[in-house]
């Protein structure tokens, strides 16, 4: 399934062009939105952008049935009170909400390399380097433009300063 294509990353010029010809003038908050957007463009990637992973930038595996666990109301806000017993579920719910871009996931996860997929379109694919903690062909948010199709998380747009709908 497709993410919110109100929620794609597109270039500098669309935002504020598509931005502006909505609110009609530049107050504060719409350049205060714009510098957002511009900084994020910016951002070096690494990979905890896209796949949830621990604090040293390890890549987590998803809790076995992980994806039910998620659903119950309680689990799905973090609101339970158990602390022992699915421990393993809000580390890994806690890293997944670090993620700013919505539907990726580890294709292959080797010794010196992990490659990762979008869910939704299998031809983006992104390799990362564990050596040097770099992406082999993208150095920023920017440079993930040319692939058309990535969709951003709710993270993202509070980091940006766009409100839900």
């Amino acid at each position: 399934m497709q993410p919110d294509a109100s929620h794609k990353l597109i270039p500098m010029t669309t935002f504020v062009i598509e931005y502006y010809s909505h609110e009609g003038y530049a107050d504060l908050q719409t350049l205060k939105l714009m510098k957002n957007y511009a900084n994020f463009l910016k951002k070096p990637l690494h990979l905890g952008m896209f796949v949830p992973v621990d604090e040293k930038g390890n890549v987590l595996k998803e809790p076995k049935n992980y994806a039910s666990w998620k659903t119950l109301e309680h689990n799905s806000k973090g609101e339970t009170n158990d602390t022992s017993v699915f421990e393993e579920y809000r580390i890994y719910q806690a890293a997944e909400q670090h993620c700013l871009f919505k539907g990726f996931k580890v294709d292959y996860n080797g010794y010196s390399r992990v490659r990762i997929v979008a869910t939704y379109n299998t031809s983006i694919e992104l390799s990362f380097n564990k050596t040097d903690l770099s992406f082999l062909s993208f150095q920023d948010v920017e440079s993930l433009i040319s692939l058309h199709d990535i969709y951003l998380t709710r993270t993202a747009l509070r980091l940006i300063g766009i409100k839900r709908k």
